[in-house]
Parts: structure tokens; C-alpha cells; sequence
């Protein structure tokens, strides 16, 4: 069992080490986590304010290149519609801009309504009907010179206008308008750019095709075509009108509209360029973290040595002690809890000896005493073993005597008991019975009247049968009336009509009769109509008649099988009410026999009841005696064994203490 022990243990100093080096390395891990989260925030904040500074350079430095462009082209408008110029020094002012600018090489043309397109001299612009172009649609709905959206020319060609409407004293509306090339803006849109290895593009929100990307085989493509999933997510995000600055794929992504276009400029580095340098320092953080660990697991592991050596020592002594050498010396070093802990030991060493040194001079004398008292129990215990025999059988004779009793006693109170239970329930039975035969009488009286009750239905519903049977009656004759009325309508328009034809061939003689005629005819047409309605509504009574008739006879029937039922249920009451009557007389006679039979058994219960309470005073005086022979038995057999272990204990504690050493060479 003591090797199993040590096996098992472990010791102080790896329980230590254990529960401190996880903290160390859980508080280094918490601490590199936390720098390396707050520096990514940090470098994550700065990027994006760099980043979206960046982008509204770039946003600023396009639209001030529209305006300053947009501005000119207002000012050669103006410039035109002050002079109100003819026809040939329009043509040389359109002449002298031609390729006066890179921004606009083309210069300026203007359209009329008629479809007639004016360029310069050197221009190879051809349009077959310029009021259809972009620059002509958006030109008309403003006065002033406006940017239109990017579209493609009739030479293919990706380009903006600047148009408006030009008010040059004519009677025919004229648009001018100059074209801008997109290199100027390819030029900021790739070199305006703060963040080093950043990339911006321009593109299209009306339909996402690229206008300037530092890759010229992308421009003119559409985002959403893209084959790269960076540039379709970009997509959603513009066709959603989304511009708020987002980590898409990977890519740190601002976005930025140009204002007066349809324009939008995106601008992306890649998230791994950002983290760089942060990565860099987590590397180093998580070295350093480790070196520091491994330093401090070096420190705490001198210091627990030290601070556990003086315990070893202390296991030392106390191993001693317990093989019983209580002869072994306790050095007490320091002042710290160990040291005040090994003083205590050494004074717990001077008890024992002393201890030991009195309960080996005890352990004689309790020797000696244990054999006397072992003789005297013996003795003892024979004598109380003799009177226990004899008081057990007298107590075996009088317990036999006593139950013999107690069965005639419980078998007559058992009797009174049920003799009393029936007579209370025969008085509950008559009660009941008592009851049950006003309940049949009154249930007898109930049905009697709904009987009567019956019958009187069923002489009204025979009544209304009748009465139904006349109506139907009565509507077969209206419908016999309404046939001679429709038969006299009929007769009266035929007279009518022959009174018309009679009065037409009479001439100016008969007008006045051909009115009358014509009035009767309408009365009788009137009176056939009316005829067909009353018709119909007697129609519809016969409908109603015969269905009420249906459902009478049937009410009736019902109403009949109802008397039966009520007929064959008082039947039935009567005979129960004189079944109920017998069985009270008979319970009534039933209490009147059970009363004599419960005075008898009640003087016999009491007289047994005497009998066995006598019986059982002698058995308890019994008992009480044997119980006392048995206590005495008990008592000296456990004083006899106890003699016997006191014997035995001060044996064993003898040879105890004598493995005790208290003096050197004991």
C-alpha cells in the first residue's frame, strides 16, 4: 500500500510549475493577441484614411479638369452667341479650334435641327442624322454647356461631350458641342495615386464598362463580363450605388463619384501589402514571447527548488516517525512558514516520547486488572444463563394462555363490529330506499304529464296539417282564377287588335276608337303580364305548400313515436316504483333482526375484552421478568467478552508502544 502511495504521488514542486507556467504562457499569448489586434486596427484606420485620401485627389483632380474644359467651352458659346456671326467667319471660328487643344482635338461642331452638321474644314466627323446622337438629345435640354455621360461616336470611339444650346439669333434650333478624349483622365487616374503599390480605375456606373485602367486591354470592357471575381464584386457594389469604402477579395476598396457623370473611381491595395509590416512585428512579438517563457519557466523552477528543498527534509523526519523512531532531530533553519512548521514538529517529537514512555508503565497494570475481571464475569455469566431458562418457561405458558384469550376477545369485538356496520348500513339503505321511491314517484308524475303533453302536440300538428291541406287548396283555385283571367286578356288583346285594324280601315272616323282599341289592348297585355307573375309566385307557393306538408306528416310521425316511447317509459316507471316499494319492506324488517343480533355480540365483546386485558397484565409481568434474565445474561456475557478484549487490548497495546523508540539504542 506504501509503495502504491508513492507511485501515486507528485510532487510539490511540478504541481507549481504546472499551474505556473500555463498562466505565464496563456497572459504572453493574451498580450502578443492584443498587440497584434490593436497594431491591425491602427494600420488598418491609417491605410484606410491614406486610401480615401488618395481617392479624393484623384476625384478632384479629374472634376477640375471637366470644369476648366466645361468653363472654355462656355466661354467660346458665349463668345459665338454675342457676335451672332455669319455663316463663313462661323466656319472659320470652327476652323481656328481645330486641333487647338489635346483635350479636344476635334474642336467644335454644331447641329440644327434640320439634321445639318457643321464642322471644321480639317474634320472627318460624319453623322447621318446628328438630332439622333447623344451630344444633340442631351445638348437640347440645356442652355448652358453641360458634360454628357461616356458613349461610343459614330466612329467607335469612347468619348464625352460638352453640349448645349446655342442662341445665335437664328429661327433653328442649334446645338454646339465638342468632344473630350479620356487620356487626360487614364494620366490622373494612374499616376495621382498616394499609396504605393495601389491601383485605381474609372468605370461606368450606367452599364460598368471601364474608362481608364493601367491595363489599356481592359478598357472598354464591362465589369460584369470580367472572368475576375474582384472586378464582379466591384460591380455589384456600383450597380447598388454602394460607394462606401469595403475590404472586397482581399483588396482594400474605395470608391468615389465624379461629380456632373456617371462616373465612378475605384481605388484597391491589397490587404497582405497593409499587413505587412504588422505581420513582421507579430512574427517578432511571438518570438520574444517565447524566449521570455522560456525564461521565466528557467526562473520559477530555481525559486520553487528553493522554497521546497526544507519541505524534503521535513518528509524526511516525518517518514521516520511514522515507522515509530521517535529518536530523530527536527532543524529548524529558517523563519518563514516552513521553518515555524518544523519547530512545531520537533515539539510534537517531545510529547510522544513522553506519551509512549507513560502508556508502556499503564499497559502492565491494565494487563493484571483484565484477568481478574475475566474470572468473575465467567462466574457470572453461568448463574444468570440458569435463571434465564427457568423464567422462560413460565413466560412460554402464560404467552400461550394470553393468545388464546386474545383470539376469543378479537373474534367477538370483530363480531359486534360487523353486527353495528350492518345495522348503519341497513338504516343508510332504507334511507336511500326512502328516497329512491319519491325520486320513482316523482319521476312517475313527470312522465304522466309529458305524455299529455304529447298528445296536445300532436293534435296541433294535426291541425296545421289541415290547415295546410286547405291553402294548398285554396292556391290550386287561384290558379285555376288566373288562368281564365290570362284566358280573358288573351280574348281582349285579340279584340283590341281587330278593333285597331276595324278603326284604320274607318279612316278619319275611327281615330277616336283606334285610341280607345289601342288602350284596351295595353290593359290586357298589362293584365297578362300580371297573370304570368301571380302564376309564378302561386308557383312558388305550391313549392312551399308541398314542402310543408312533407315535413308535417313527418313531425307527426316523430311525435307519435315519441308517445310510444313515453307510454312504454311510464310502463316501466310503474313497475320500478312497486319494485322499490317491496325492497324497503324488506330492509326495514332486515334492521329490525340486525338490532337483536348487535345487544348480543356487544355483552360478549365486553366480557372478552375483561378477559383479555387480565391475560395480558400477566403475560407483560412475565415478559418484563424475562427481559430483566436476559438484560442480566447480556450484560455479564459482554462483561465476560469484555475482560476478554481488555486482555487482548493490553496485550496489543504492549507490544504497540514496544515499537516505539524514545532513547537511543531502546
Amino acid at each position: 500500500m506504501k509503495e502504491k502511495r508513492q507511485k501515486k504521488m507528485v510532487s510539490i514542486k511540478v504541481k507549481l510549475l504546472g499551474i505556473i507556467l500555463p498562466v505565464v504562457i496563456v497572459i504572453m499569448v493574451l498580450l502578443v493577441g492584443l498587440l497584434y489586434f490593436i497594431s491591425k486596427n491602427i494600420i488598418k484606420e491609417y491605410s484606410e484614411n491614406l486610401l480615401g485620401s488618395s481617392i479624393d485627389n484623384q476625384t478632384n483632380q479629374i472634376e477640375a479638369w471637366l470644369n476648366e474644359n466645361l468653363s472654355a467651352f462656355s466661354a467660346i458659346k458665349q463668345a459665338i452667341e454675342q457676335t451672332k456671326p455669319s455663316t463663313s467667319n462661323l466656319q472659320a471660328i470652327l476652323d481656328s479650334y481645330y486641333g487647338f487643344r489635346d483635350n479636344y482635338p476635334e474642336g467644335f461642331y454644331i447641329a440644327d435641327a434640320n439634321g445639318k452638321l457643321m464642322t471644321a474644314s480639317a474634320s472627318e466627323k460624319k453623322e447621318t442624322d446628328p438630332t439622333q446622337s447623344v451630344w444633340y438629345q442631351e445638348g437640347l435640354t440645356r442652355w448652358n454647356m453641360g458634360l454628357t455621360n461616356a458613349y461610343t461616336n459614330a466612329e467607335g470611339r469612347k468619348v464625352i461631350s460638352a453640349s448645349g444650346i446655342l442662341k445665335d439669333g437664328s429661327d433653328i434650333v442649334k446645338v454646339i458641342s465638342a468632344d473630350l478624349t479620356l487620356e487626360r483622365i487614364s494620366i490622373i487616374v494612374n499616376s495621382y495615386i498616394e499609396m504605393e503599390q495601389a491601383q485605381a480605375f474609372l468605370v461606368s456606373s450606367t452599364d460598368g464598362t471601364i474608362l481608364a485602367h493601367h491595363e489599356n486591354d481592359l478598357i472598354s470592357t464591362k465589369l460584369k463580363d470580367s472572368k475576375d471575381a474582384f472586378m464582379q464584386d466591384v460591380w455589384q457594389k456600383v450597380e447598388q450605388w454602394d460607394f462606401d469604402m469595403a475590404e472586397i477579395d482581399h483588396n482594400m476598396t474605395a470608391f468615389s463619384q465624379i461629380q456632373g457623370t456617371d462616373w465612378v473611381l475605384v481605388s484597391y491595395i491589397p490587404t497582405k501589402v497593409i499587413y505587412a509590416d504588422i505581420n513582421n512585428v507579430r512574427n517578432m512579438t511571438l518570438v520574444f514571447g517565447l524566449l521570455s517563457i522560456l525564461l521565466l519557466a528557467g526562473l520559477v523552477e530555481r525559486v520553487v527548488h528553493m522554497v521546497i528543498r526544507p519541505v524534503k527534509e521535513l518528509i524526511k523526519v516525518i517518514t521516520a516517525m511514522t515507522n515509530g523512531d521517535f529518536t530523530v532531530q527536527v532543524k529548524a533553519g529558517s523563519n518563514d512558514e516552513i521553518g515555524a512548521m518544523s519547530g512545531y514538529v520537533e515539539q510534537f517529537i517531545q510529547t510522544m516520547r513522553q506519551m509512549i514512555a507513560s502508556i508502556h508503565t499503564m499497559s502492565d497494570k491494565l494487563n493484571t486488572q483484565a484477568g481478574n475481571s475475566d474470572t468473575i464475569s465467567h462466574e457470572m455469566y453461568d448463574a444468570s444463563k440458569r435463571q434465564g431458562q427457568s423464567m422462560r418457561e413460565l413466560n412460554s405458558t402464560v404467552e400461550q394462555l394470553s393468545l388464546s384469550v386474545g383470539e376469543i376477545a378479537e373474534h367477538a369485538t370483530t363480531l359486534a363490529m360487523v353486527v353495528t356496520d350492518t345495522k348503519e348500513d341497513g338504516e343508510q339503505v332504507d334511507k336511500q330506499m326512502q328516497e329512491a321511491v319519491v325520486v320513482s314517484q316523482s319521476g312517475q308524475s313527470d312522465l304522466q304529464r309529458v305524455s299529455s303533453a304529447m298528445d296536445t302536440i300532436n293534435v296541433s300538428v294535426q291541425k296545421l296539417q289541415q290547415s295546410i291541406d286547405e291553402v294548398g287548396k285554396a292556391s290550386l283555385e287561384i290558379t285555376n282564377i288566373t288562368e281564365i283571367i290570362g284566358n280573358i286578356a288573351d280574348q281582349t288583346a285579340l279584340l283590341s287588335l281587330n278593333a285597331s285594324i276595324e278603326a284604320a280601315r274607318a279612316g278619319e272616323a275611327g281615330r277616336g276608337f283606334s285610341v280607345v282599341a289601342t288602350e284596351i289592348g295595353q290593359l290586357a297585355n298589362t293584365s297578362a303580364d300580371a297573370v304570368h307573375n301571380i302564376e309564378g309566385f302561386i308557383g312558388q307557393i305550391n313549392s312551399l305548400v308541398g314542402d310543408t306538408v312533407k315535413q308535417t306528416k313527418e313531425s307527426v310521425e316523430n311525435i307519435n313515436h315519441s308517445s310510444g316511447l313515453v307510454e312504454d317509459t311510464l310502463h316501466t316507471f310503474d313497475a320500478i316504483f312497486g319494485n322499490i316499494e317491496q325492497v324497503s319492506t324488506l330492509v326495514r324488517e332486515m334492521i329490525k333482526k340486525v338490532e337483536k343480533v348487535d345487544d348480543v355480540a356487544t355483552n360478549v365483546a365486553a366480557i372478552t375484552q375483561e378477559q383479555a386485558a387480565s391475560s395480558e397484565e400477566i403475560l407483560a409481568t412475565c415478559e418484563s421478568m424475562v427481559r430483566q434474565v436476559d438484560n442480566i445474561t447480556g450484560n455479564s456475557e459482554r462483561v465476560s467478552e469484555g475482560a476478554k478484549e481488555l486482555t487482548a487490548s493490553a496485550e496489543e497495546l504492549y507490544e504497540q508502544v514496544a515499537r516505539f523508540k524514545v532513547r537511543e539504542g531502546a
